[in-house]
């Protein structure tokens, strides 16, 4: 398996990853996890709890922008440095962009968000620059 698609796997596992404070928070704001109604719970999350989950959120839709990329190269068959090199910096960006979210550092967590985007536009133009 290529070093973009492993890029994709870890990407989906930071999904799950970024769910685990949010079920923490859960636990301690309204005591205990509501296996019945997890979103209705989810919603009234506040402080770290609610960053976790728009943490959570919007790690998945990172994911669907950056696994299209990474298929729109693979399917043209573009591949090498720069693609291995934009979906690392985009997994590190994913990573730290967790870790900014929960610790409530807006202006970084952005930074970060905008270097990943730009990351995995690059990938899905590469095609254009063969």
């Amino acid at each position: 398996m290529s070093l973009p698609f492993w890029c994709v796997f870890i990407t989906a596992v930071l999904i799950f990853v970024a769910k685990i404070p949010v079920a923490r928070e859960m636990n301690k704001e309204s005591g205990g996890y509501d296996n019945h109604h997890p979103r209705a719970q989810q919603a009234r999350l506040t402080g770290l709890g609610a960053r976790a989950y728009a943490a959570h959120q919007n790690t998945f839709e990172a994911f669907m922008l950056f696994a299209a990329a990474v298929l729109m190269a693979a399917v043209t068959q573009t591949q090498g440095w720069l693609i291995d090199t934009l979906a690392v910096i985009f997994v590190v960006c994913r990573v730290l962009y967790l870790f900014l979210y929960w610790g409530d550092l807006h202006w970084q967590r952005s930074l970060v968000w905008i270097v990943g985007l730009v990351c995995t536009l690059l990938i899905m133009l590469s095609p254009t620059l063969r």
